[in-house]
C-alpha cells in the first residue's frame, strides 16, 4: 500500500502540470488568454462562472476519493488499490471527466470562442476513447468480479437518478 502522502503529492502535482492542469488551464490559456469579450452579457458569464465551478467539484471529489478510498492516484501509472465505487462514482462511472467536460464548456462560453469548443469535441472524443480502449478494459482485469458489476449498473456518462448502492463485497465505504 502506498503511503497517503505519497498518493497526496503525485495527485496533486498531476492535477496542476498533468491531465487536469493542461485541459482546464494552460489548452484554454493558449487559445482565449482568458481574454472575456468587452460585450460578454454578464447574466452568460455568470453561467459560465457556474458551470466551471459545478465541473471543477466532481473532479476534486474524485482526486480525494482515490486517495483516500482506492489507496491511489488519478495518475494511470499510480491507480487506485481498490475499486471507488462511493460518492459521485454511485451516479456515474467517469465523474471525473464529466467534470472536467463541464468545466471545460463553461470555458467556452466564458470566452466564447470557436477553439474552445473545439477543444470541448477533441477532449470529450478523446476522453471517450481512452475510457472505451484502456480503462475499462484495465479495470475488467484488475477488478474482474466488482467491475463488470458496477458497469452493468452505473452508466458510462449519463449520471443516474438514485445513487447505486453497491453489495458490501463489491465497494469500500468512506
Amino acid at each position: 500500500m502506498a503511503p497517503l502522502g505519497r498518493n497526496i503529492a503525485i495527485s496533486a502535482l498531476f492535477t496542476l502540470f498533468g491531465g487536469p492542469g493542461i485541459l482546464l488551464f494552460y489548452v484554454p490559456w493558449r487559445i482565449t488568454h482568458f481574454r472575456i469579450p468587452d460585450d460578454e452579457p454578464l447574466a452568460l458569464a455568470g453561467s459560465a462562472v457556474v458551470l466551471i465551478a459545478a465541473g471543477l467539484v466532481p473532479l476534486l471529489e474524485s482526486i480525494l476519493r482515490f486517495i483516500v478510498v482506492g489507496r491511489g492516484t488519478l495518475v494511470p501509472t499510480a491507480p487506485p488499490e481498490h475499486l471507488v465505487v462511493t460518492g459521485l462514482y454511485r451516479y456515474v462511472r467517469n465523474p471525473m471527466y464529466v467534470g472536467v467536460l463541464t468545466a471545460i464548456a463553461g470555458e467556452a462560453v466564458l470566452f466564447g470562442r470557436r477553439g474552445m469548443a473545439v477543444h470541448f469535441v477533441v477532449v470529450a472524443l478523446a476522453m471517450h476513447l481512452f475510457v472505451r480502449l484502456y480503462e475499462e478494459p484495465k479495470l475488467e482485469r484488475t477488478f474482474p468480479l466488482e467491475y463488470p458489476h458496477y458497469r452493468r449498473n452505473v452508466r458510462r456518462w449519463l449520471p443516474r437518478w438514485t445513487p447505486w448502492n453497491a453489495s458490501p463485497s463489491a465497494s469500500r465505504s468512506s
